[in-house]
C-alpha cells in the first residue's frame, strides 16, 4: 500500500483490533496492553502508516528532529526505552539525535542538542543536574522526562508507579521473615529524598515497624555488571539477607559475585531486579524483577513530546502499569 491511501481502518482490520485502539496506540494511551501495542506497531509499520490528520497541523518552521539523552544506550533497558522512542518518531517523521545524558555531562548534552535546534527532548535518567535542567528551561524547548520526576514540576514524567513498586517488594521480603533488606542503587542519586526508590522502601519498613539503616542503602560505581560485582565485599559485611537493584546489570553482577563465593542464592540471600530487561533472562537462576513496560515508557514518552510541540496540556505525571515477576533468586 502507498503511504497517503492508507488509513486507520486499515491498520484496525490487519491487526484485529478496533479503530479506538490503534487511536489509542497512535496518540500514546498508556492503557493499552503491551501486546497489543506492539501487534499494532507490528502492523504500523508494515503498512507504513502515518497519522496525517496531525501530521498536517504541524508547524513547517520545524528542523524535524528530536533530542533524546541517555545514560547508556548498550545498557537493556535504555535501549528499549530508545527503541519505543524511535518508532513513535519515525511515525510522525521525525529523526533523532543522541546525547549524554551522564550527571557529570548531562549539561554539554542538553546545550549540544539546543545547539542542533531540535524541537523537543526526551532526557532519560535517573537524576538531572542543575545546569542541565536550567539549560532546557532556558532554551524553551518542550521536554518530557522518563524514569526521574522534574525537580520544578512543570514538565511530564513518563513511567510506572516506581513508589508502589519499591514498596510492594520490600513489603513482600519483609512478609517472607527479612531483616535486613538492601537498596542498591546505581549512583548516590537514589538515596535523595525525591527518589521514589527510597520513597517506596521506607514506606514499607515504616509500616512495619522498622527504622532505615543507612548501612543498607548501598551505590554501585555505576549502572554496570562490574560494579555490582564489586560490592560483593561490602554486601557481606552489612550481612543482608535481600536486595533490590535499581539495575538489572547491578543485579546479574551482584548475583554472580554471591554464587561465585558459595552463597546460596535465593536460600541465603534473595534479590529483585529492577527492569526485567533482556538481560534477566540469561542469569542462572533467572533474576525475579519488577517489570515495567520498557518498550511503552518510550513511545508513550514521545507521543507525549508531540502533543507539547503542539501546546497540548499534559498530565505532570503519568504512570504506566507493571508487573513484579518471580524468577529464581526469589522464593
Amino acid at each position: 500500500m502507498e503511504k497517503q491511501n492508507v488509513t486507520i481502518y486499515d491498520v484496525a482490520h490487519q491487526a484485529g483490533v478496533s479503530m479506538a485502539t490503534v487511536s489509542r496506540v497512535v496518540n500514546g494511551n498508556p492503557n493499552v496492553r503491551p501486546k497489543t501495542r506492539e501487534k499494532v506497531m507490528k502492523v504500523i509499520k508494515e503498512l507504513n502508516y502515518h497519522p496525517n490528520v496531525i501530521a498536517r497541523g504541524l508547524a513547517s518552521k520545524r528542523t524535524r528532529y528530536i533530542g533524546v539523552l541517555l545514560p547508556d544506550i548498550t545498557n537493556p533497558y535504555y535501549s528499549s526505552l530508545a527503541l519505543g522512542i524511535d518508532d513513535i518518531a519515525n511515525m510522525y517523521e521525525y529523526n533523532i539525535i543522541l546525547a549524554n545524558a551522564d550527571p557529570k555531562h548531562d549539561a554539554a548534552g542538553v546545550e549540544s542538542l539546543i545547539m542542533k535546534q531540535v524541537d523537543g527532548i526526551i532526557f532519560i535518567g535517573n537524576s538531572i543536574s542543575q545546569e542541565a535542567r536550567q539549560k532546557i528551561s532556558a532554551a524553551g524547548r518542550p521536554c518530557v522526562f522518563t524514569d526521574l520526576i522534574d525537580p520544578e514540576a512543570t514538565m511530564p514524567t513518563i513511567n510506572i508507579d516506581v513508589e508502589d513498586a519499591y514498596y510492594q517488594v520490600t513489603k513482600d521480603f519483609l512478609a517472607k521473615g527479612k531483616k535486613r533488606i538492601a537498596l542498591v542503587g546505581s549512583d548516590q542519586g537514589f538515596k535523595v529524598s525525591q527518589s521514589r526508590q527510597l520513597q517506596g522502601y521506607e514506606k514499607a519498613l515504616t509500616e512495619a515497624g522498622h527504622a532505615v539503616n543507612e548501612d543498607l542503602l548501598i551505590a554501585a560505581k555505576s549502572p554496570s555488571y562490574d560494579s555490582g560485582y564489586a560490592l560483593y565485599e561490602t554486601f557481606t559485611e552489612i550481612e543482608a539477607d535481600a536486595a533490590i537493584a535499581t539495575d538489572d546489570t547491578i543485579a546479574i553482577g551482584l548475583l554472580n559475585a554471591l554464587l561465585d563465593n558459595g552463597v546460596k542464592v535465593p536460600e541465603e540471600v534473595e534479590i529483585m531486579a529492577s527492569d526485567n530487561s533482556s538481560i534477566v533472562n540469561m542469569s542462572r537462576p533467572e533474576l525475579s524483577s519488577i517489570a515495567p513496560p520498557i518498550y511503552d515508557i518510550g513511545a508513550v514518552a514521545m507521543r507525549a513530546l508531540t502533543k507539547l510541540m503542539e501546546n497540548e496540556t499534559l498530565d505532570t505525571d503519568l504512570k504506566l502499569p507493571y508487573q513484579i515477576i518471580k524468577g529464581g533468586t526469589t522464593s
